[in-house]
């Protein structure tokens, strides 16, 4: 088997691109970008020096990651949880997320019509606006979604370059969301959205003991399996939310909270998915499109850009709390998985559930969006 292909050699890599990643926070410019976005560029250089497969090689150790460890991962993080935190941050964040959707709308309508990107690449364009508009809207599920209606998975190049810029401009835009609020700060002082750390998350214990780690297991294969069976009975549930409503019962009983290291396991497999992300940041299959793919980036990032002007803009009328819009432009753009390791980031622990929620609601939305897009340009 060539080295590139290997589960065990790909396994090891991204696991070191962690460890990396959180010893390079505790230091100089590491502790201003945070572990999270470390990991992402960290992987992303290294895939790019074809250290490690891309999305163009994709491996099935990749699928297992986005399929299994990313949702018990969240699992994981949701068992420190309080109901409490979505009493308190639930509204607004739903709020300032129907905002980014539609912020994400009319951002692609307004690229569409500064760039004409239909001149270029013809009527393909306006299914690439729509895959792009369910993408970041919900997450890569509504980008497939809009591709299969229209068999745009059978343009080969042209597909797999358009996953190329989307997953190049979504790690971009983690790295600009991070960086908002900061930057947002030096002209607005913001108000944050938040109940106190008690009330919205349990009181965490350091460590992990052999008692706690059989039981975390258990809990986490066995609820993954029953939310993947209820999906089956009741495919108009996504299994996340059911996988999301066990962890959060699961979490209001005091067995469950007694539990060590919930939290660590959690956030090392979020980490492991963000280290795959930075994997699929594939440079040389967006210069192989040429022209095309120059147009489709400056495309998608003028889409996104907009998108983040007229959610800062409108979001800030209603809550002005810039790490919670950074957060929410982020559930849009990129999904769930990547929101949270935002939240965690900000330290923002009451944010969590919030942001599976959202994101949730975006995989509903999103490809309704998509197709609306598609029928109107």
């Amino acid at each position: 088997m060539p080295l590139l292909q290997d589960p065990l050699y790909v396994l090891s890599v991204l696991s070191f691109m962690v460890i990396l990643a959180v010893y390079t926070e505790k230091f100089g410019f590491g502790k201003k970008l945070g572990a999270a976005l470390l990991v992402i560029l960290f992987t992303a250089v290294v895939a790019n020096l074809g250290l490690i497969p891309t999305a163009s090689n994709s491996i099935a150790l990749y699928d297992g990651i986005f399929t299994y460890l990313a949702p018990v991962g969240i699992f994981y993080l949701l068992l420190g949880v309080s109901l409490k935190s979505i009493k308190k941050a639930g509204a607004p964040m739903i709020i300032l997320f129907l905002i980014g959707s539609f912020a994400t709308t009319i951002g692609i309508f307004l690229a569409w019509y500064l760039l004409s990107p239909d001149k270029l690449i013809g009527e393909d364009a306006k299914i690439i606006a729509g895959m792009l508009t369910g993408t970041y809207t919900g997450g890569s599920a509504n980008f497939n979604a809009v591709a299969l209606a229209y068999d745009f998975q059978e343009k080969g190049i042209l597909y797999a370059g358009t996953i190329a810029v989307d997953n190049v401009v979504s790690t971009i835009w983690i790295v600009i969301t991070i960086a908002l609020p900061g930057i947002l700060r030096k002209f607005w002082k913001d108000k944050k959205v938040k109940t106190t750390e008690k009330e919205v998350i349990a009181e965490e214990v350091k460590g992990i003991d052999f008692h706690s780690l059989i039981w975390l297991i258990f809990l986490g294969i066995a609820c993954y399996f029953i939310s993947e069976e209820i999906n089956q009975l009741l495919p108009q549930i996504p299994s996340i939310i059911t996988l999301s409503t066990l962890a959060i019962i699961l979490a209001q009983t005091s067995f469950i909270r007694n539990l060590q290291g919930s939290h660590e396991l959690g956030l090392y497999m979020v980490y492991l998915f963000l280290a795959v992300i930075g994997a699929y940041c594939e440079i040389s299959a967006v210069i192989g499109l040429k022209e095309i793919g120059i147009t489709l980036m400056l495309f998608a990032l003028t889409a996104v850009f907009l998108h983040g002007i007229i959610i800062i803009g409108l979001g800030s009328l209603f809550y002005k709390d810039w790490e919670m819009i950074a957060l929410t432009s982020q559930a849009n753009i990129g999904g769930g998985t990547t929101a949270i390791a935002l939240a965690e980031t900000f330290g923002r622990k009451e944010l969590i559930v919030p942001a599976i929620l959202v994101g949730s609601l975006g995989n509903a939305l999103g490809t309704y969006l998509g197709f609306l897009v598609v029928t109107l340009l």
